[in-house]
């Protein structure tokens, strides 16, 4: 009997999760209409159980301290989210809404598009772009230093792109081929704010 009233006690200790445990987000099954990013990356969904997700070697530990800080951020919503700001960000860029930008990325980022627009539109110079696809887009780098959490994504995307002159003449690039592009963008977002979407910080040829 006593043999018997100890097993059940390790069962009851041994034999539970004890709330400590933080593992990685897991996917979602579902996915809500995208972003609110800046509408784009809402990433405070209740996490879900089903399956692998592309992260790269390294940055598993930063992740671990963002769910550690936000038990509902779910990685697969996260990239669903990056995907849509990514596709956001670009369009923004290429037909030079500014205002957007501002809403999608950090003031340095946003003040870099804005230098770029100015100089297409003094050249007299317009992008006839199209992002063709998302090949791929997996997390390479998360990071937390205090509050603040940062966020890698590597993108490996096809776009077609072409610039035209003042008079509408294409002056490079070919809408019938698309070129192979792999970026590395950042994102970053304080943990525990009111505001659960994450703004463009930096962005890097792969």
């Amino acid at each position: 009997m006593v043999a018997a009233f100890l097993a059940l006690r390790l069962y009851s200790v041994l034999g539970k999760r004890t709330g400590h445990e933080q593992p990685l987000p897991k996917p979602a099954e579902e996915r809500s209409p995208p972003l609110a990013m800046p509408r784009a990356l809402d990433v405070q969904p209740e996490p879900r159980d089903v399956g692998p997700r592309p992260i790269e070697a390294g940055a598993e530990a930063g992740l671990r301290q963002i769910v550690a800080a936000e038990p509902g951020f779910d990685v697969s919503r996260f990239l669903e989210g990056a995907k849509a700001a990514y596709r956001m960000t670009l369009e923004a860029f290429w037909r030079g809404d500014e205002a957007e930008l501002r809403e999608l990325a950090t003031d340095d980022v946003a003040d870099a598009f804005a230098d770029a627009i100015a100089a297409r539109r003094e050249a007299g110079e317009t992008l006839d772009n199209r992002l063709i696809s998302i090949e791929r887009a997996a997390v390479a780098d998360a990071r937390v230093a205090g509050r603040e959490a940062r966020v890698s994504v590597r993108f490996d995307a096809l776009i077609a792109a072409v610039t035209r002159d003042a008079e509408g003449k294409v002056v490079a690039g070919s809408m019938d081929d698309a070129v192979e592009t792999h970026d590395v963008w950042t994102f970053t977002r304080t943990l525990g704010a009111p505001d659960p979407n994450w703004k463009l910080a930096d962005t890097d040829e792969a």
